[in-house]
């Protein structure tokens, strides 16, 4: 399965993915290749046996994959929408301003499906949030596997913050594809704002993680639809 990826902050790369080589040709090993020891029982040549300790040597310490610092933490899946019951999706419209946008969520087959119609006048954003009480200490940002229907979106990271007696809204915007596509928002990438305003606020309490959101606010009226696949928490580019 391929995707592209796309880090919110960074700029296109200019290289193309790599993949796993081997500078020795490999063949299967035929009875020709074997010596007879009895006249049921071979053996492999010298050479291969030697290949095979080493092979059985790399399997045993973790193959070829490079190893995570001990400093670095585990990702943390936030939500995989394995079941419908897995977190309380919960809608948030415009409607508490005057606006008239509308947006439904569902969860089925493993995806969270975000659609609805944006509508800018009177208001112009529509959101979905759920709840996730968790200690994200040493991550470096989220991890979305996303597709759309190429238009804007966000994702907000609650951590309870408030001032003057307001919630202050972590969020960082994204495109979208109509192909799955990796999302990577880095947390120092996300800005604070109440009623979409920019504020100055400390920042991100990532110890103290009370939820996730993903909104549309990119002031195009008309439907949208938006497809996620896992929602998780990183601590270094894997």
């Amino acid at each position: 399965m391929q995707h592209s990826v796309l880090v919110v902050g960074s700029k296109p790369s200019q290289h193309g993915h790599g993949a796993l080589c081997s500078s020795h040709a490999s063949r299967l090993v035929t009875k020709s290749d074997m010596m007879p020891l009895r006249p049921t029982t071979w053996r492999l040549p010298r050479t291969a046996r030697r290949d095979v300790r080493v092979l059985l040597l790399v399997l045993a310490v973790g193959g070829w994959s490079t190893p995570i610092p001990p400093n670095v933490p585990m990702p943390i899946t936030l939500f995989d929408f394995a079941s419908a019951d897995e977190a309380s999706w919960n809608i948030v419209n415009d409607g508490v301003m005057g606006g008239r946008s509308a947006g439904y969520v569902t969860v089925a087959d493993g995806t969270l499906r975000f659609t609805g119609t944006l509508v800018t006048q009177g208001g112009g954003f529509t959101s979905v949030r759920a709840r996730r009480v968790v200690d994200l200490t040493g991550h470096v940002g989220l991890e979305l596997r996303v597709r759309g229907s190429g238009r804007r979106f966000e994702v907000e990271v609650d951590d309870g913050l408030r001032t003057s007696g307001r919630s202050v809204s972590r969020r960082a915007p994204f495109p979208s594809s109509t192909e799955w596509t990796l999302i990577r928002i880095p947390f120092n990438t996300l800005r604070s704002t109440i009623f979409g305003q920019a504020v100055k606020a400390p920042p991100i309490d990532l110890a103290g993680i009370r939820g996730v959101g993903l909104y549309n606010a990119d002031g195009k009226d008309g439907p949208f639809r938006f497809e996620v696949d896992y929602i998780r928490a990183h601590g270094a580019v894997e």
